[in-house]
């Protein structure tokens, strides 16, 4: 009989499959984003760490050859604010984090909470 996998063995085989430069900013990312806003659920889905907030999609890191991506699904309500943001069409947005720079975390917990802002 399956069962279900629990999140947190989802969220540690996700950075257990990563390339050590995109876990070591994966992370950085993941404790920014909690600082911010510790009510978000965390999963894997598409392959990425996803962030939900009461059940929405909110945020998501996606990693990719030479930088990660902090994608914010509704972004595009948020964009006015932190030029930052890079990104077009009706909702999502992305701050691009280059691996082996260090992550602004101010600057992604205000973006954070302005996003969940966003999504009340």
């Amino acid at each position: 009989m399956r069962t279900n996998v629990r999140p947190a063995a989802l969220v540690a085989a996700y950075f257990d499959n990563l390339l050590p430069d995109e876990r070591v900013t994966a992370q950085a990312l993941q404790h920014a984003v909690l600082d911010a806003a510790p009510a978000l659920e965390q999963t894997v889905k598409w392959g990425n760490l996803v962030f939900t907030w009461h059940g929405t999609n909110a945020f998501a890191i996606v990693t990719h050859k030479t930088h990660a991506n902090l994608q914010f699904f509704q972004g595009a309500g948020i964009a006015p604010q932190f030029p930052q943001l890079e990104g077009t069409g009706k909702g999502v947005r992305h701050l691009k984090c280059r691996y082996r720079h260090p992550i602004e975390e101010p600057l992604v917990k205000a973006m954070v909470q302005a996003a969940i802002e966003e999504l009340e």
